[in-house]
């Protein structure tokens, strides 16, 4: 079975991201912690397509699907904005205070941690961010 949603660029939109992510829950028997963190790996990921990929002006398309793999949940979210490759960020230094660390890349740092797998491709001029969680 394969879920999915079209989510629009725009931070409102948040809401129907969690409520999507609670359906997926409850029609794939996920835990409740599978959940939360599943909510808090896809805002940190939509909200980074949403404030970056595209100009303030443009109304575009952010699209998610869900399915399980082998044991697995298998994220991928797909959108036509600037190229951006997250697997290619470098490292968060949490070892600095919040005074010392870089602005950014703790979104990405969270994905790493929780996601047994994150992968990114550039398709067709679209970015697929493929991320899978070990169940």
């Amino acid at each position: 079975m394969e879920k999915s949603i079209i989510l629009a660029n725009d931070i409102s939109e948040i809401s129907r991201l969690y409520e999507f992510v609670e359906e997926v829950g409850n029609d794939f028997e996920l835990s409740p912690d599978i959940v939360f963190n599943l909510n808090l790996v896809l805002e940190e990921a939509v909200v980074n397509i949403i404030n970056y990929a595209y100009p303030k002006e443009e109304h575009e398309s952010i699209y998610l699907s869900a399915r399980m793999h082998e044991g697995s949940i298998v994220l991928v979210l797909t959108d036509t904005g600037k190229e951006f490759d997250p697997t290619a960020a470098p490292e968060a230094d949490v070892t600095l205070s919040a005074d010392d660390r870089q602005i950014g890349g703790l979104g990405i740092f969270l994905i790493r941690q929780i996601m047994n797998e994150v992968k990114y491709e550039r398709i067709e001029g679209k970015n697929v961010l493929t991320l899978e969680k070990k169940l």
